[in-house]
């Protein structure tokens, strides 16, 4: 499939966001199930001693690509499943390999970061993260917490793993759809994403915005209830729900960058039939 690079507006990012949730309103359950299952798998993947961690890494581009998928199936009216998540290792061997290899890339590059994050706080978050793991005393937390190589080490892990999502961002949708290699892929996501960068950036502002706004006003609602004790049970859903919906609209960036554009408005369910996507 020919693909082309276009630049759009920054009020795009809008747009993406507006989509991901019209399309989570259209199948909530099966979408919602399709997280769910994905997190179920990688939780059980975790318990293969050696080899658990680095292949559940290895499938983080796959599920973004397969939520790609199940947003075009719902778009076309039909119900997805998990097979969304293993159809790209079924088109061609040669674009099987790639979304491997990439897979793999990613995963060594992540673990890369998390060593060098690990030397520049010298185990402070690992220590941190067991304390509370723990339930350690509060003045143990904060004083573990007070330890300035922390801030070093987070400001590490979270801006390289930005950089890193910059090339991976659309690479398994360009491998799939495109039948790009694994580094053109890897050098087309990035010119996509900077060519296009005021909406990347208010598309990230506005979840940012919108995570907290819901997080602050559920934490007031359930504290004006006396219900603070249970603010966990109610975050945990809306977590898989924004989560959701997000992965639900990376569709809308991938087609709007590479492809025939996002459109403006959704057209309606017994219609949906995009062109120019198979």
């Amino acid at each position: 499939m020919m693909l082309h690079l276009q630049t759009v507006p920054a009020r795009n990012g809008l747009l993406w966001i507006r989509h991901g949730f019209k399309v989570f309103q259209r199948k909530p359950l099966v979408l919602s199930g399709l997280l769910s299952v994905f997190l179920f798998a990688a939780f059980a993947t975790m318990l293969l001693p050696g080899v658990g961690f680095m292949l559940v890494l290895m499938s983080m581009p796959l599920l973004s690509l397969g939520f790609m998928l199940a947003t075009h199936l719902v778009l076309q009216g039909q119900a997805p499943n998990a097979a969304v998540f293993i159809a790209p290792l079924k088109l061609t061997p040669q674009r099987r390999n790639s979304q491997l290899l990439l897979g793999a890339c990613y995963a060594l590059a992540t673990v890369g970061i998390g060593l060098l994050s690990e030397a520049i706080d010298g185990g402070s978050f690992e220590a941190l993260q067991q304390l509370m793991v723990d339930n350690a005393p509060a003045e143990k937390i904060a004083e573990a917490s007070a330890d300035p190589r922390l801030f070093w080490g987070a400001v590490t892990r979270l801006g390289l793993a930005a950089l890193l999502s910059v090339p991976f961002w659309h690479a398994p949708a360009l491998v799939h759809w495109g039948g790009q290699g694994v580094m053109q892929a890897l050098f087309s996501s990035t010119l996509g994403l900077w060519r296009n960068r005021g909406a990347y950036a208010y598309n990230a502002l506005l979840w940012f915005a919108l995570v907290m706004s819901m997080g602050l006003g559920l934490s007031l609602l359930m504290m004006m209830l006396g219900l603070g004790q249970k603010l966990a049970l109610v975050l945990m859903p809306m977590g898989l729900l924004m989560t959701t919906v997000f992965y639900a609209s990376l569709y809308f960036t991938f087609i709007d960058c590479f492809m025939f554009g996002a459109p403006k408005e959704l057209p309606a369910e017994s219609t949906d039939k995009p062109d120019g996507l198979a």
